[in-house]
């Protein structure tokens, strides 16, 4: 098991200020779904910039065990796509790893092959709720079976006839529902229609037109989406990507750049989807000094973040605005935590039944720095500022805890050490190598030690 210790910075408020240009790693959801298009496609794709973290590993093992050639060169990496119809059955179970969007967004795939598939995942996945996804591609014709607990693994079978478009309401803001529905309407037929709590990351609907499938969107008098559509019986060609920078990775250095006098923080290339700029809304609305320009639009907007320490307010955030902040929310915790006022988180009921309970865990770390936090069934409220001190904390084995908690460590007096830290492999596996860089321009003092017991 592996642990980092990090020093305080705050000792550190009159040290020298730079600007730090960063890029960070290809965006997770991103990248598994140009993996995937690409597989589904016909012809090749070529994708720049993938993330290589072990979720997105996750996903171009299981595509290589249903037929799908993946190969690397020194700048790229090339799919070669089967068709949806090309897909081979699998010499053994295919396993997801932690990756939740690796399960689901497969279920919506296999839904409708000629053949047996079994995807299970490691524990943490093996707790994750897998009937929401299940329950709509049951009505469309799917043959399923999960869990007694109604989670993975999960058994698809041969469908009895083809599967069949339905209309669907959903009852959550959820991407990865949304999306397995969309890819099994790919091979329905008639036209799957979607209703409900549709809000949340568009990245499917981007890609798939991408990769040459007409998405319908029906927009409302005020320019929202009320609903989208899919035609059965659709292709996709491939295509060429480039995977902008994960603004969910870039997240924490916006945190440390609003919360710690290091100088100006400036991200490059980085995701700018207004589905996931939901983190910049909320610091501007903190009192922060952030700016942002899209300089790129293909095949999502992209482009530069530049933010500097600023006095941090207490906001409250509506449950409407969860579904684009949902990654953000133990970093969003950490912020509160140092804020003046009171900031209170509702509607984040599902951070519960990520790669473990968000909730607790903030609620257990952000104690165990002597901070002060009323957890709630669907989020919390923190008053602040709060003076955090040095603390030993578990990561969970999640990653997002265990890079919220590292920027807490900054913040805090004394030394912090965070088990299991090297989970952030999942999502970015240079994390500690580019908070090291960070601090060693700010201060000739910073430390950062990464040990294993």
């Amino acid at each position: 098991m592996s642990r980092t210790q990090i020093k305080s910075f705050t000792p550190l408020l009159n040290s020298r200020k730079n600007n730090h240009v960063l890029r960070v790693p290809g965006d997770k959801s991103i990248s598994h779904r140009a993996l995937l298009f690409g597989g589904l496609a016909q012809g090749s794709t070529q994708i720049w910039n993938l993330l290589e973290a072990e979720d997105v590993k996750s996903t171009a093992s299981c595509l290589k065990n249903l037929g799908v050639k993946i190969i690397r060169n020194s700048s790229s990496w090339f799919v070669q796509g089967v068709g949806i119809d090309g897909l081979q059955p699998p010499k053994s179970k295919l396993n997801c790893g932690n990756s939740g969007t690796t399960l689901r967004l497969l279920m919506g795939v296999l839904a409708s092959q000629s053949f047996e598939t079994e995807l299970f995942g490691d524990l943490s996945l093996s707790k994750r709720p897998m009937k929401r996804i299940s329950d709509p591609l049951v009505k469309m014709g799917a043959q399923i079976h999960l869990t007694h607990g109604q989670t993975a693994p999960v058994q698809i079978n041969r469908p009895h006839r083809p599967l069949q478009a339905i209309d669907y309401a959903l009852p959550i803001a959820s991407a990865q529902l949304k999306s397995a529905i969309l890819l099994a309407g790919l091979s329905a037929e008639g036209t799957t229609r979607l209703l409900g709590q549709i809000k949340s990351r568009d990245h499917t609907e981007r890609l798939l037109a991408h990769f040459g499938v007409r998405v319908n969107q029906s927009l409302n008098q005020e320019g929202f989406c009320e609903s989208i559509s899919i035609q059965g019986g659709q292709k996709l060609e491939g295509t060429e990507i480039k995977v902008p920078g994960d603004i969910s990775s870039a997240a924490f250095w916006l945190g440390l750049g609003a919360m710690i006098p290091c100088g100006t923080i400036e991200i490059h290339d980085v995701l700018l989807n207004p589905t996931r700029t939901g983190i910049i809304r909320l610091l501007q609305r903190m009192g922060t000094s952030i700016q942002f320009k899209i300089t790129s639009s293909e095949p999502e907007p992209s482009g530069w973040i530049k933010i500097e320490k600023s006095d941090l307010r207490g906001v409250e955030i509506e449950p409407s605005e969860v579904p684009f902040l949902i990654d953000e929310i133990p970093l969003i915790a950490v912020l509160a935590a140092l804020a003046k006022g009171t900031t209170i988180v509702r509607g984040a009921e599902e951070l519960r039944v990520k790669e473990t309970d968000r909730l607790e865990a903030v609620a257990k770390n952000l104690r165990a720095m002597g901070g002060r936090i009323e957890l709630l069934p669907d989020g919390f409220i923190i008053e602040g500022p709060q003076s955090l001190q040095g603390a030993r904390l578990e990561s969970f084995g999640d990653h997002r805890i265990a890079m919220a908690f590292s920027i807490a460590a900054l913040a805090a007096k004394g030394l912090t050490e965070i088990q299991e830290s090297d989970c952030v492999s999942i999502s970015y596996p240079e994390f500690y190598e580019t908070l090291n860089s960070v601090l060693s321009q700010s201060s000739s003092s910073g430390d950062i030690t990464i040990l294993d017991s």
